[in-house]
Protein backbone atom coordinates (compact mmCIF):
# COMPACT_ATOMS: atom_id res chain seq x y z
CA UNK A 1 0.00 0.00 0.00
CA UNK A 2 1.64 3.43 -0.65
CA UNK A 3 2.44 4.80 2.49
CA UNK A 4 1.08 8.78 1.37
CA UNK A 5 -2.59 7.16 1.41
CA UNK A 6 -2.46 6.36 4.66
CA UNK A 7 -0.37 9.35 6.56
CA UNK A 8 -2.68 12.29 4.09
CA UNK A 9 -5.56 11.09 5.79
CA UNK A 10 -3.77 11.40 9.42
CA UNK A 11 -1.81 14.71 8.77
CA UNK A 12 -4.76 16.22 6.55
CA UNK A 13 -7.52 15.72 8.67
CA UNK A 14 -8.34 19.43 8.99
CA UNK A 15 -7.40 20.36 5.30
CA UNK A 16 -11.44 20.40 4.13
CA UNK A 17 -11.52 23.38 6.22
CA UNK A 18 -8.43 24.89 4.19
CA UNK A 19 -5.83 23.25 6.17
CA UNK A 20 -2.13 23.63 5.11
CA UNK A 21 0.97 21.32 3.82
CA UNK A 22 4.36 23.11 3.23
CA UNK A 23 2.41 26.39 3.56
CA UNK A 24 -0.34 26.09 0.61
CA UNK A 25 -3.42 25.60 1.00
CA UNK A 26 -4.92 21.96 0.28
CA UNK A 27 -8.26 20.30 -0.27
CA UNK A 28 -9.53 17.68 1.92
CA UNK A 29 -10.48 13.90 0.47
CA UNK A 30 -13.21 14.36 -1.68
CA UNK A 31 -16.38 12.80 -0.85
CA UNK A 32 -16.73 11.24 -3.89
CA UNK A 33 -19.08 8.66 -4.47
CA UNK A 34 -21.77 11.57 -3.63
CA UNK A 35 -24.72 9.88 -1.35
CA UNK A 36 -24.26 6.25 -2.83
CA UNK A 37 -24.60 3.89 0.31
CA UNK A 38 -22.32 1.14 -1.81
CA UNK A 39 -19.95 3.09 -4.02
CA UNK A 40 -18.05 1.22 -6.85
CA UNK A 41 -15.44 -1.60 -5.57
CA UNK A 42 -12.65 0.37 -7.32
CA UNK A 43 -13.93 3.48 -4.91
CA UNK A 44 -13.80 1.73 -1.80
CA UNK A 45 -10.38 0.17 -2.76
CA UNK A 46 -9.19 3.84 -3.60
CA UNK A 47 -10.23 4.80 -0.25
CA UNK A 48 -8.80 1.99 1.47
CA UNK A 49 -5.41 2.49 -0.38
CA UNK A 50 -5.04 -1.03 -1.46
CA UNK A 51 -2.94 -0.48 -4.36
CA UNK A 52 -2.68 -4.24 -5.12
CA UNK A 53 -6.50 -4.30 -5.31
CA UNK A 54 -6.44 -0.91 -7.19
CA UNK A 55 -4.97 -2.49 -9.92
CA UNK A 56 -6.61 -5.34 -10.36
CA UNK A 57 -10.21 -3.77 -10.40
CA UNK A 58 -8.62 -1.33 -12.89
CA UNK A 59 -7.63 -3.83 -15.48
CA UNK A 60 -11.15 -5.70 -15.23
CA UNK A 61 -14.67 -3.76 -16.21
CA UNK A 62 -15.34 -0.84 -14.99
CA UNK A 63 -17.63 1.55 -15.43
CA UNK A 64 -17.41 4.73 -17.34
CA UNK A 65 -16.77 7.56 -15.79
CA UNK A 66 -16.06 5.59 -12.26
CA UNK A 67 -11.87 5.10 -13.12
CA UNK A 68 -12.17 9.18 -13.57
CA UNK A 69 -13.77 9.69 -10.02
CA UNK A 70 -11.27 7.37 -8.77
CA UNK A 71 -8.29 8.90 -10.35
CA UNK A 72 -9.68 12.31 -8.64
CA UNK A 73 -10.33 10.84 -5.17
CA UNK A 74 -6.66 9.64 -5.24
CA UNK A 75 -4.99 12.85 -6.17
CA UNK A 76 -7.26 14.91 -3.31
CA UNK A 77 -5.87 12.19 -0.74
CA UNK A 78 -2.62 12.55 -2.00
CA UNK A 79 -1.71 9.02 -3.32
CA UNK A 80 0.76 9.30 -6.52
CA UNK A 81 1.10 5.53 -6.33
CA UNK A 82 -2.84 5.67 -6.91
CA UNK A 83 -3.00 8.08 -9.55
CA UNK A 84 -0.40 6.39 -11.70
CA UNK A 85 -1.70 2.89 -11.45
CA UNK A 86 -5.61 4.82 -12.70
CA UNK A 87 -3.51 6.22 -15.52
CA UNK A 88 -1.72 3.38 -17.00
CA UNK A 89 -5.60 1.79 -16.93
CA UNK A 90 -7.43 4.52 -18.59
CA UNK A 91 -8.02 7.70 -16.27
CA UNK A 92 -7.89 10.43 -18.51
CA UNK A 93 -7.24 13.59 -16.22
CA UNK A 94 -8.51 16.12 -18.53
CA UNK A 95 -12.18 14.95 -18.06
CA UNK A 96 -11.14 16.31 -14.43
CA UNK A 97 -11.85 20.43 -14.15
CA UNK A 98 -9.26 22.53 -12.35
CA UNK A 99 -11.35 23.09 -9.30
CA UNK A 100 -11.49 19.29 -8.69
CA UNK A 101 -6.80 18.60 -8.29
CA UNK A 102 -5.27 19.99 -6.16
CA UNK A 103 -3.18 22.85 -7.34
CA UNK A 104 0.61 21.94 -8.66
CA UNK A 105 2.34 24.06 -6.12
CA UNK A 106 0.61 21.70 -3.13
CA UNK A 107 2.09 18.68 -4.83
CA UNK A 108 5.51 20.15 -5.17
CA UNK A 109 5.01 21.08 -1.37
CA UNK A 110 4.47 17.38 -0.91
CA UNK A 111 7.09 16.69 -2.09
CA UNK A 112 5.82 13.01 -3.80
CA UNK A 113 7.32 12.99 -7.53
CA UNK A 114 4.72 10.08 -8.41
CA UNK A 115 1.69 12.79 -7.34
CA UNK A 116 3.42 15.81 -9.34
CA UNK A 117 3.77 13.47 -12.54
CA UNK A 118 0.00 12.55 -12.17
CA UNK A 119 -0.68 16.71 -12.67
CA UNK A 120 1.81 16.88 -15.03
CA UNK A 121 0.36 14.32 -17.50
CA UNK A 122 0.17 15.68 -21.05
CA UNK A 123 -3.08 15.43 -21.26
CA UNK A 124 -3.57 18.43 -18.54
CA UNK A 125 -0.24 19.93 -19.18
CA UNK A 126 -1.31 22.89 -21.05
CA UNK A 127 -3.47 24.14 -18.30
CA UNK A 128 -0.03 25.60 -16.89
CA UNK A 129 1.47 28.80 -18.36
CA UNK A 130 5.59 29.06 -18.43
CA UNK A 131 5.68 31.24 -15.29
CA UNK A 132 3.41 28.40 -13.29
CA UNK A 133 5.91 26.07 -14.28
CA UNK A 134 8.80 28.11 -13.30
CA UNK A 135 7.15 28.58 -10.24
CA UNK A 136 6.71 25.25 -9.66
CA UNK A 137 10.32 24.98 -10.69
CA UNK A 138 12.00 27.53 -8.21
CA UNK A 139 9.72 25.73 -5.10
CA UNK A 140 11.39 22.63 -5.77
CA UNK A 141 14.64 24.22 -5.89
CA UNK A 142 13.91 25.62 -2.49
CA UNK A 143 12.93 22.48 -0.51
CA UNK A 144 15.45 20.38 -2.86
CA UNK A 145 18.66 22.92 -1.30
CA UNK A 146 17.01 23.38 2.66
CA UNK A 147 15.96 19.39 2.53
CA UNK A 148 12.44 17.58 3.29
CA UNK A 149 12.67 17.61 7.27
CA UNK A 150 14.83 21.12 7.95
CA UNK A 151 11.85 22.60 5.52
CA UNK A 152 9.12 21.02 7.11
CA UNK A 153 10.86 22.43 10.42
CA UNK A 154 10.98 25.94 9.28
CA UNK A 155 7.60 25.80 8.26
CA UNK A 156 6.17 24.56 11.29
CA UNK A 157 8.47 26.25 14.20
CA UNK A 158 8.28 22.86 15.71
CA UNK A 159 11.02 22.25 17.63
CA UNK A 160 9.74 18.47 17.93
CA UNK A 161 11.74 15.47 16.69
CA UNK A 162 9.80 14.87 13.08
CA UNK A 163 8.73 11.06 12.50
CA UNK A 164 10.20 9.35 9.40
CA UNK A 165 9.15 6.18 7.62
CA UNK A 166 9.69 4.80 4.29
CA UNK A 167 6.64 5.18 1.47
CA UNK A 168 6.27 4.19 -1.68
CA UNK A 169 6.09 6.68 -4.32
CA UNK A 170 4.87 4.36 -7.39
CA UNK A 171 5.22 0.84 -8.14
CA UNK A 172 8.96 1.27 -8.60
CA UNK A 173 10.70 3.02 -6.29
CA UNK A 174 10.47 4.53 -2.56
CA UNK A 175 11.40 7.53 -0.42
CA UNK A 176 11.30 8.89 3.04
CA UNK A 177 8.31 10.99 4.64
CA UNK A 178 8.76 13.38 7.65
CA UNK A 179 5.62 14.07 9.78
CA UNK A 180 5.68 16.84 11.92
CA UNK A 181 3.16 19.02 13.82
CA UNK A 182 0.57 17.50 11.66
CA UNK A 183 1.89 17.94 8.16
CA UNK A 184 3.59 15.57 6.19
CA UNK A 185 6.33 16.44 3.64
CA UNK A 186 8.11 13.25 1.58
CA UNK A 187 11.80 13.94 0.38
CA UNK A 188 11.13 13.82 -3.63
CA UNK A 189 12.16 17.09 -4.60
CA UNK A 190 15.21 16.40 -5.94
CA UNK A 191 13.60 14.29 -8.80
CA UNK A 192 10.21 16.85 -9.13
CA UNK A 193 13.38 19.58 -9.67
CA UNK A 194 15.06 17.39 -12.74
CA UNK A 195 11.49 16.79 -13.76
CA UNK A 196 10.26 20.26 -13.98
CA UNK A 197 13.58 21.31 -15.53
CA UNK A 198 13.10 18.87 -18.28
CA UNK A 199 10.08 20.00 -18.76
CA UNK A 200 11.12 23.80 -19.10
CA UNK A 201 13.98 23.16 -21.26
CA UNK A 202 16.71 23.54 -18.79
CA UNK A 203 19.89 21.28 -19.45
CA UNK A 204 21.01 20.71 -15.56
CA UNK A 205 24.68 19.84 -15.96
CA UNK A 206 26.26 16.49 -15.63
CA UNK A 207 27.52 17.09 -12.59
CA UNK A 208 24.35 18.47 -10.80
CA UNK A 209 22.24 15.74 -11.89
CA UNK A 210 24.92 13.42 -9.96
CA UNK A 211 25.01 15.19 -7.02
CA UNK A 212 21.02 15.24 -6.74
CA UNK A 213 21.08 11.09 -7.26
CA UNK A 214 24.33 9.89 -5.23
CA UNK A 215 22.67 11.77 -2.14
CA UNK A 216 19.94 8.56 -1.83
CA UNK A 217 19.67 5.15 -2.26
CA UNK A 218 19.16 3.13 -5.78
CA UNK A 219 15.47 3.01 -5.11
CA UNK A 220 14.58 6.78 -5.00
CA UNK A 221 12.88 8.67 -7.31
CA UNK A 222 16.00 11.27 -7.40
CA UNK A 223 17.78 8.51 -8.75
CA UNK A 224 15.59 7.05 -11.48
CA UNK A 225 14.71 10.42 -13.15
CA UNK A 226 18.79 11.80 -12.91
CA UNK A 227 19.99 8.69 -14.95
CA UNK A 228 17.21 8.25 -17.17
CA UNK A 229 17.24 11.79 -18.29
CA UNK A 230 21.26 11.94 -19.05
CA UNK A 231 20.79 8.35 -20.38
CA UNK A 232 18.55 9.72 -22.86
CA UNK A 233 20.80 12.55 -24.17
CA UNK A 234 22.61 10.57 -25.78
CA UNK A 235 25.71 12.84 -26.88
CA UNK A 236 29.36 12.00 -26.64
CA UNK A 237 29.99 14.55 -23.67
CA UNK A 238 27.90 12.17 -21.28
CA UNK A 239 28.84 9.04 -21.96
CA UNK A 240 32.42 10.45 -21.37
CA UNK A 241 31.18 11.92 -18.42
CA UNK A 242 29.73 8.88 -17.21
CA UNK A 243 32.81 6.66 -18.51
CA UNK A 244 34.87 8.98 -16.11
CA UNK A 245 33.18 7.85 -13.18
CA UNK A 246 34.57 4.29 -13.30
CA UNK A 247 37.60 5.21 -11.45
CA UNK A 248 36.09 7.65 -8.81
CA UNK A 249 36.50 6.46 -5.42
CA UNK A 250 33.05 7.01 -3.93
CA UNK A 251 30.70 3.45 -4.94
CA UNK A 252 27.55 5.53 -4.86
CA UNK A 253 29.53 7.51 -7.96
CA UNK A 254 30.45 4.37 -10.05
CA UNK A 255 27.21 2.85 -9.81
CA UNK A 256 25.79 5.97 -10.73
CA UNK A 257 27.74 6.14 -13.94
CA UNK A 258 27.48 2.47 -14.62
CA UNK A 259 23.39 3.14 -14.29
CA UNK A 260 24.02 6.13 -17.10
CA UNK A 261 26.13 3.97 -19.72
CA UNK A 262 23.81 0.72 -19.32
CA UNK A 263 20.72 2.75 -20.07
CA UNK A 264 22.56 4.80 -22.96
CA UNK A 265 22.56 1.09 -24.66
CA UNK A 266 19.10 0.05 -23.48
CA UNK A 267 17.30 3.10 -24.56
CA UNK A 268 18.49 2.66 -28.16
CA UNK A 269 16.46 0.89 -30.53
CA UNK A 270 18.32 2.13 -33.73
CA UNK A 271 19.43 -0.82 -36.05
CA UNK A 272 22.62 0.91 -35.19
CA UNK A 273 23.31 1.74 -31.86
CA UNK A 274 27.09 3.59 -31.81
CA UNK A 275 27.51 3.25 -27.56
CA UNK A 276 26.70 -0.79 -28.31
CA UNK A 277 30.79 -1.52 -28.57
CA UNK A 278 31.77 1.12 -26.25
CA UNK A 279 29.49 -0.21 -23.94
CA UNK A 280 30.75 -4.08 -24.11
CA UNK A 281 34.09 -2.72 -23.85
CA UNK A 282 33.55 -0.77 -20.79
CA UNK A 283 32.16 -3.55 -19.26
CA UNK A 284 33.95 -6.23 -19.86
CA UNK A 285 37.04 -4.47 -18.53
CA UNK A 286 34.82 -3.04 -15.33
CA UNK A 287 33.52 -6.51 -14.02
CA UNK A 288 37.34 -7.79 -13.81
CA UNK A 289 38.16 -4.67 -11.32
CA UNK A 290 34.68 -3.70 -9.33
CA UNK A 291 35.18 -4.55 -5.83
CA UNK A 292 31.86 -3.55 -4.87
CA UNK A 293 29.10 -5.95 -4.94
CA UNK A 294 26.40 -2.84 -5.53
CA UNK A 295 27.96 -1.54 -8.29
CA UNK A 296 29.71 -4.80 -9.23
CA UNK A 297 26.06 -6.01 -9.90
CA UNK A 298 24.89 -3.49 -11.69
CA UNK A 299 28.01 -4.06 -14.07
CA UNK A 300 27.03 -7.84 -14.88
CA UNK A 301 23.47 -6.43 -15.02
CA UNK A 302 24.85 -4.03 -18.20
CA UNK A 303 26.90 -7.31 -19.49
CA UNK A 304 23.95 -9.52 -19.92
CA UNK A 305 22.31 -7.01 -22.39
CA UNK A 306 24.86 -7.80 -25.30
CA UNK A 307 25.62 -10.94 -26.85
CA UNK A 308 28.67 -12.76 -28.26
CA UNK A 309 31.75 -15.20 -26.90
CA UNK A 310 33.28 -11.81 -25.20
CA UNK A 311 30.69 -11.34 -23.14
CA UNK A 312 30.16 -14.76 -22.34
CA UNK A 313 33.95 -15.64 -21.06
CA UNK A 314 33.50 -12.13 -18.72
CA UNK A 315 29.92 -12.89 -17.44
CA UNK A 316 30.63 -17.16 -17.05
CA UNK A 317 33.25 -16.58 -14.22
CA UNK A 318 30.93 -15.49 -11.53
CA UNK A 319 28.24 -18.19 -12.24
CA UNK A 320 29.30 -19.30 -8.76
CA UNK A 321 30.06 -16.32 -6.83
CA UNK A 322 29.09 -16.39 -2.69
CA UNK A 323 26.97 -13.16 -3.54
CA UNK A 324 23.29 -14.35 -4.52
CA UNK A 325 22.66 -10.95 -6.88
CA UNK A 326 25.66 -11.70 -8.44
CA UNK A 327 24.55 -15.33 -9.63
CA UNK A 328 21.24 -14.00 -10.82
CA UNK A 329 22.71 -11.28 -12.96
CA UNK A 330 24.15 -14.17 -14.52
CA UNK A 331 21.45 -16.51 -14.43
CA UNK A 332 19.45 -13.62 -16.29
CA UNK A 333 22.37 -12.26 -18.07
CA UNK A 334 22.91 -15.50 -20.42
CA UNK A 335 19.18 -15.24 -21.65
CA UNK A 336 20.01 -12.45 -23.30
CA UNK A 337 23.32 -13.41 -24.36
CA UNK A 338 23.18 -16.70 -26.21
CA UNK A 339 21.67 -17.53 -29.33
CA UNK A 340 23.47 -19.94 -31.00
CA UNK A 341 21.89 -23.56 -31.78
CA UNK A 342 23.91 -24.44 -28.81
CA UNK A 343 25.55 -23.67 -25.61
CA UNK A 344 29.46 -24.43 -25.19
CA UNK A 345 30.08 -26.34 -22.50
CA UNK A 346 30.75 -23.42 -20.17
CA UNK A 347 27.63 -22.52 -20.17
CA UNK A 348 25.67 -26.00 -19.84
CA UNK A 349 27.71 -26.54 -17.06
CA UNK A 350 26.70 -22.83 -15.32
CA UNK A 351 23.29 -23.58 -16.09
CA UNK A 352 23.02 -26.76 -14.77
CA UNK A 353 24.39 -25.53 -11.33
CA UNK A 354 22.00 -22.17 -11.33
CA UNK A 355 19.19 -24.60 -11.93
CA UNK A 356 20.27 -26.40 -8.64
CA UNK A 357 20.92 -23.02 -6.53
CA UNK A 358 19.53 -22.28 -3.64
CA UNK A 359 18.00 -19.00 -4.84
CA UNK A 360 14.48 -19.07 -6.35
CA UNK A 361 15.29 -16.33 -8.64
CA UNK A 362 18.22 -17.85 -10.13
CA UNK A 363 16.96 -21.24 -10.68
CA UNK A 364 13.80 -19.22 -12.34
CA UNK A 365 16.44 -17.45 -14.37
CA UNK A 366 18.61 -20.17 -15.48
CA UNK A 367 15.45 -22.37 -16.27
CA UNK A 368 14.52 -19.45 -18.47
CA UNK A 369 17.34 -19.69 -20.50
CA UNK A 370 17.33 -22.67 -21.27
CA UNK A 371 13.52 -23.23 -21.91
CA UNK A 372 14.08 -20.68 -24.28
CA UNK A 373 17.58 -21.69 -25.81
CA UNK A 374 17.56 -24.06 -29.14
CA UNK A 375 19.70 -26.45 -26.85
CA UNK A 376 18.06 -29.71 -26.67
CA UNK A 377 20.43 -31.28 -24.29
CA UNK A 378 19.19 -33.84 -22.26
CA UNK A 379 21.08 -33.89 -19.22
CA UNK A 380 19.57 -29.47 -19.58
CA UNK A 381 15.56 -31.14 -19.90
CA UNK A 382 16.08 -33.50 -16.94
CA UNK A 383 17.07 -30.59 -14.65
CA UNK A 384 14.07 -28.56 -15.92
CA UNK A 385 11.68 -31.90 -15.02
CA UNK A 386 13.42 -31.70 -11.21
CA UNK A 387 12.32 -28.26 -11.31
CA UNK A 388 8.88 -29.80 -11.38
CA UNK A 389 8.46 -29.87 -7.82
CA UNK A 390 9.90 -26.88 -6.91
CA UNK A 391 8.97 -25.20 -3.55
CA UNK A 392 8.85 -22.10 -5.87
CA UNK A 393 5.45 -21.64 -7.94
CA UNK A 394 6.48 -19.97 -10.74
CA UNK A 395 9.64 -21.94 -11.04
CA UNK A 396 7.58 -24.61 -11.29
CA UNK A 397 5.64 -22.84 -14.54
CA UNK A 398 9.13 -22.02 -16.03
CA UNK A 399 9.80 -25.73 -15.71
CA UNK A 400 6.69 -26.32 -17.32
CA UNK A 401 7.18 -23.92 -19.80
CA UNK A 402 10.72 -24.61 -21.03
CA UNK A 403 9.65 -28.28 -21.10
CA UNK A 404 6.49 -28.26 -23.62
CA UNK A 405 9.00 -25.68 -25.78
CA UNK A 406 11.48 -28.71 -25.76
CA UNK A 407 8.44 -31.51 -26.76
CA UNK A 408 9.00 -33.15 -23.41
CA UNK A 409 5.76 -35.15 -22.29
CA UNK A 410 6.69 -34.34 -18.70
CA UNK A 411 5.48 -30.84 -19.04
CA UNK A 412 1.55 -32.12 -18.93
CA UNK A 413 2.02 -33.72 -15.87
CA UNK A 414 3.94 -30.75 -14.54
CA UNK A 415 1.22 -28.80 -15.61
CA UNK A 416 -1.57 -30.40 -13.62
CA UNK A 417 0.44 -30.81 -10.37
CA UNK A 418 0.87 -26.96 -10.30
CA UNK A 419 -0.77 -25.83 -6.83
CA UNK A 420 -3.89 -22.93 -7.60
CA UNK A 421 -2.30 -19.04 -8.42
CA UNK A 422 -2.29 -17.01 -5.67
CA UNK A 423 -4.80 -14.48 -5.97
CA UNK A 424 -4.37 -11.74 -8.37
CA UNK A 425 -2.20 -13.53 -10.32
CA UNK A 426 -2.56 -12.47 -13.77
CA UNK A 427 -2.90 -15.15 -17.14
CA UNK A 428 0.02 -17.10 -17.01
CA UNK A 429 0.75 -17.10 -21.09
CA UNK A 430 3.53 -19.46 -20.39
CA UNK A 431 1.49 -22.65 -19.34
CA UNK A 432 -0.03 -22.32 -23.12
CA UNK A 433 2.69 -23.89 -23.93
CA UNK A 434 1.58 -26.84 -22.90
CA UNK A 435 -1.70 -26.54 -25.04
CA UNK A 436 0.65 -26.05 -28.22
CA UNK A 437 2.91 -28.95 -27.07
CA UNK A 438 -0.05 -31.09 -26.86
CA UNK A 439 -1.30 -30.15 -30.48
CA UNK A 440 1.87 -30.54 -31.76
CA UNK A 441 2.47 -34.05 -30.34
CA UNK A 442 -1.25 -34.88 -31.36
CA UNK A 443 -0.91 -34.13 -34.93
CA UNK A 444 2.20 -36.72 -35.26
Amino acid sequence: MEGGTADARAVDAGAAGGGTVGGSVTRGVANDGGAAEHPPPLIRAVRSGDLDRVRILAMGDVEAGVIDEAFRLAVADRSGALAQVLLQHGADPSRSAPDDLPSLRAAVDRGLPSLVEALLDSRILGRYDRSELLAARDLAREWHETGAEAGLRARTGSQEAAVRTRVANDEYDSLDAYVLAGRTVHDGHAAILTRLEELLGVRASFEELTARAVAYDQDHPAWGSATILLATRRDRQTWDAAAALRTHPEPSHRLFGAAVLRLTHLFDDSDEDPFAGPALDVFIDWSAEEADLDVLTEVLNALGEHSGPRMEAALLPFAGHPDVRIRRMVAHGISAAFDAPRFSGEVRAALSALMADADALVRRGACSTVADGRERDPALADAMAVLLDDADRRVRVVAVYGLARHDDERCVAGARRLPPAPPGTGHEYELDEVWRYERRRDRL
